[in-house]
């Protein structure tokens, strides 16, 4: 198959085009970009792949010449955000021009909006999956692994770190915030527009207006406790249509209450129309000391995250007529060295590759179901998870890269 990669030479768009390269059945790779010099590069970089590789020039918002590209491709990897922008627009294009389609979206507000085109990707019999990243995308796929456990679901919670690592030690990485060119990454635009106004969660089973950073605090199988903080992000909406919780879903962020509490005054500032959400991106990379003294009561007055994982799915209800909950999680329990690390600590990494993993599903036909699915609908999660320990070398026999661990509540 011929693969169209937007936003190919992004931080995540390049490691999915680079892990695209050995997926079996593409034959060409097209990296388009509207930098054009930037998507050159990278074809340059993959001069010694195994099937052609090669760029073009393709700005989103020139609808004709999206169009134009997507028609040539049989499939493409939207990696253009944020989402909340240019999401829509690129997979109804796609939709039209009977082109296969996923991406990496990280937005509520888009997600609504492109499930509502299920019927239009069904009639044009093209598979578009949204959301095939890390959070979302290998977080859905951890909730539905800890949801198969249950006979009945009630909660349903996943979360994604921001600054502490497997150990629950407090890090940065300021290459995560920026762009190359020192401006706000699109990453982190997006961070700020789904931390700030409402967000949409899941309340006694219906999606309900929520404020974002809201504390949740946890209790979950091995003795792990502690508190976590909503965010807007597509979980809560997809898992309503697919696990049908009766009770509550939210995604949350695994973070310091110093960086909660800096982020709840930026977001004080964005609802009163102080801040523009990249104005407030920049000021998250590089805090200064007013906002640094005004977060100062919230972050003494907050909870931390305890022993909570920093990557995971918690999935209550009930298993044998009992109250029940699931805990999936990412394997951290071996050496740093170990590729579980190195990926959690990689937003491009983590997020590139469940991109391309999930692409190798559609193209051999396993998940190639034509409508607007969540990975969790059409990915297989157990030949999704067996890939993802073959991309990142891990050796045969290895601790999974996932962990599954349960108990009865209550």
């Amino acid at each position: 198959m011929k693969v169209l990669a937007l936003g190919g030479p992004g931080a995540m768009g390049t490691v999915a085009v680079q892990t695209a390269v050995n997926i079996p059945g593409v034959t060409e790779i097209v990296v388009a970009d509207r930098d054009l010099a930037a998507a050159e590069g990278l074809a340059r970089r993959l001069v010694d792949a195994p099937m052609a590789v090669r760029a073009i020039q393709v700005d989103v918002t020139d609808d004709v010449q999206l169009r134009a590209a997507l028609a040539s491709a049989d499939v493409v990897l939207n990696t253009v955000g944020p989402y909340y922008r240019f999401g829509l627009a690129v997979l109804q294009a796609a939709i039209d021009t009977r082109t296969h389609y996923l991406d990496i979206c990280d937005d509520w507000e888009p997600t609504l909006q492109m499930l509502e085109l299920d019927a239009a990707a069904r009639a044009r019999d093209v598979c578009a999956i949204i959301g095939m990243g890390a959070s979302p995308g290998i977080s859905n796929l951890l909730a539905a692994i800890a949801a198969a456990e249950l006979d009945s679901v009630r909660d349903a919670y996943t979360a994604w770190p921001v600054d502490v690592d497997g150990a629950g030690d407090a890090t940065r990485d300021d290459a995560q915030l920026l762009g190359p060119d020192g401006r706000p990454s699109a990453a982190s635009v997006h961070w700020m527009q789904q931390s700030s106004g409402t967000i949409k969660g899941v309340t006694a089973g219906r999606l309900s207006e929520q404020r974002p950073l809201r504390p949740v605090t946890l209790e979950l199988p091995g003795g792990r406790r502690g508190t976590a903080y909503s965010i807007g992000h597509p979980e809560p909406i997809t898992l309503q249509r697919t696990l049908k919780p009766s009770g509550d879903a939210i995604n949350l962020m695994v973070m310091s209450t110093w960086a909660m509490a800096y982020l709840d005054t930026l977001r004080r500032d964005i609802d009163r129309g102080k801040l523009t959400n990249e104005a407030a991106a920049a000021a998250f990379a590089d805090p200064n000391l007013l906002r640094i003294l005004r977060s100062a009561p919230t972050a003494l007055r907050a909870k931390g995250p305890g022993t909570l994982p920093p990557f995971f799915a918690a999935v209550s209800g009930t298993k044998q007529g009992r109250p029940h909950m699931v805990l999936a999680h990412l394997n951290l329990t071996g050496p740093p060295e170990d590729p579980a690390h190195t990926l959690l600590a990689d937003m491009a990494r983590v997020t590139g590759i469940p991109l391309a993993i999930g692409m190798a599903q559609v193209i051999d036909g396993s998940a190639r179901r034509p409508g607007v699915h969540p990975p969790e609908a059409v990915i297989d999660p157990g030949r999704f998870f067996e890939v993802l320990d073959v991309v990142l070398g891990r050796q045969a026999g290895s601790v999974p890269v996932y962990l599954v661990e349960q108990e009865s509540i209550g």
